[in-house]
């Protein structure tokens, strides 16, 4: 069983930082992208950042220059530096990761259970 396990959520003021991890466990053949999603009340989730195996990265223009996703390839963990948080980036994130579990299968889409970020003004 696969299991992607966010951590590093919390409340924070404007201007602040914060850091989410997301470690993948479980059954892995192979992980390709790993990103970062949010959803805000009564708004659809939407992509924030992605990293391929490769260390390429793709990011929303709204969190350009501000978050900053990394990966740890040997610890099958993702991370997203969140800086200069604005009241706006209050969200649930969810980690997400398009991997194999066994060879020739897949890739599919996990996702993890969310983790909360409350930026107060």
């Amino acid at each position: 069983q696969v299991q992607l396990v966010e951590s590093g959520g919390g409340l924070v003021q404007a201007g602040g930082s914060l850091r989410l991890s997301c470690a993948a466990s479980g059954i892995i053949f192979s992980i390709n992208a790993m990103g970062w999603y949010r959803q805000a009340p009564g708004k659809q989730r939407e992509l924030v950042a992605t990293i391929t195996d490769g260390g390429s990265t793709n990011y929303a223009d709204s969190v350009k220059g501000r978050f900053t996703i990394s990966r740890d390839n040997a610890k099958n963990t993702v991370y997203l530096q969140m800086n200069s948080l604005k009241p706006e980036d209050t969200a649930v994130y969810y980690c997400n990761a398009h991997m194999r579990i066994y060879f020739g299968v897949g890739p599919y889409d996990y996702w993890g259970q969310g983790t909360q970020v409350a930026v107060s003004s």
